[in-house]
């Protein structure tokens, strides 16, 4: 007889000051991903909206904001924008190479460089090498870390610009943070390639979707992902399509000129993806 599958018990944090939205509080419902059946209780958690971090899954559980909406790719359907094909073009050119997930000093380095420049007052900020192997390595599931490195002398590997920690699950790749060289003159939009390679790899391998986590309306850094279509996001009915007038309309503010930033969001924290602390976790 086989062991019988245990149901998860779940925990809820204290509340604390909002990543996304100023003036707001957040609170998660997570728990502990271990055992061995870590990998199907991760991707039957995924399809309900949660994420993974090192050993725990959770998601938002907030008791006056829905803001945060679980966003996939449908793999299958994507079709680039102009702007998008401009990106992969200038980016094709990159050596794209799937290792096991194991941290390595260049990685740290370039996430160190990524950090300082775009997110300096951030949660992740102050991680030391320590913190980020724990973010790589402490995976039960089956994860590997998608590196894009520029070509190297006689055709080999150079310089690592970019890389992603992925999730690889049955129905999909979940994206759970990706870094890149923050300032590069000749590679604009790496971080969007990084995002449209994964589309392209998981609809080569026949996989329906892509995860990029949580789309988070009237944050300035989440309107990235409204680009990418067609896009299912998480209602209460399920997975959805987003009404195509709706993502013209939301693509259309997200690529707006932007306005200078409101000093009450200077100080607004985190970015999807990043290792979360847990009470006893």
């Amino acid at each position: 007889m086989t062991a019988p599958i245990r149901f998860p018990r779940f925990f809820v944090t204290s509340p604390a000051p909002c990543p996304y939205l100023p003036g707001r509080s957040e609170r998660k419902v997570f728990t502990e991903l271990k055992g061995p059946h870590a990998e199907q209780l991760n991707e039957a958690l995924g399809r309900i909206g949660f994420r993974r971090s090192q050993t725990v899954a959770y998601r938002p559980s907030c008791l006056d904001c829905q803001a945060c909406v679980s966003v996939r790719v449908v793999a299958g359907s994507f079709r680039p924008s102009p702007s998008q094909k401009r990106d992969l073009k200038r980016n094709d050119d990159l050596i794209v190479t799937e290792c096991r997930p194991w941290a390595t000093d260049e990685q740290f380095a370039l996430l160190a460089r990524y950090l300082g420049q775009r997110h300096p007052d951030g949660g992740m900020a102050a991680m030391d090498e320590l913190d980020y192997a724990d973010m790589i390595e402490h995976t039960p599931v089956s994860s590997v870390v998608t590196e894009y490195r520029e070509p190297g002398a006689n055709g080999k590997p150079g310089r690592l610009v970019g890389a992603c920690l992925t999730d690889r699950q049955g129905d999909g790749l979940s994206m759970i943070y990706s870094f890149y060289e923050p300032d590069h003159p000749e590679r604009a939009g790496l971080g969007n390639f990084i995002i449209l390679d994964h589309i392209r790899r998981a609809a080569a391998e026949a996989l329906p979707y892509v995860y990029l986590g949580y789309w988070v309306e009237g944050s300035p850094r989440m309107q990235y992902k409204v680009r990418y279509r067609p896009l299912e996001r998480l209602t209460r009915e399920g997975w959805q399509l987003m009404d195509p007038d709706e993502q013209h309309r939301l693509i259309a503010a997200a690529t707006a000129p932007r306005q200078p930033q409101d000093a009450s969001l200077a100080g607004a924290r985190g970015k999807d993806g990043q290792p979360v602390k847990f009470p006893g976790s």
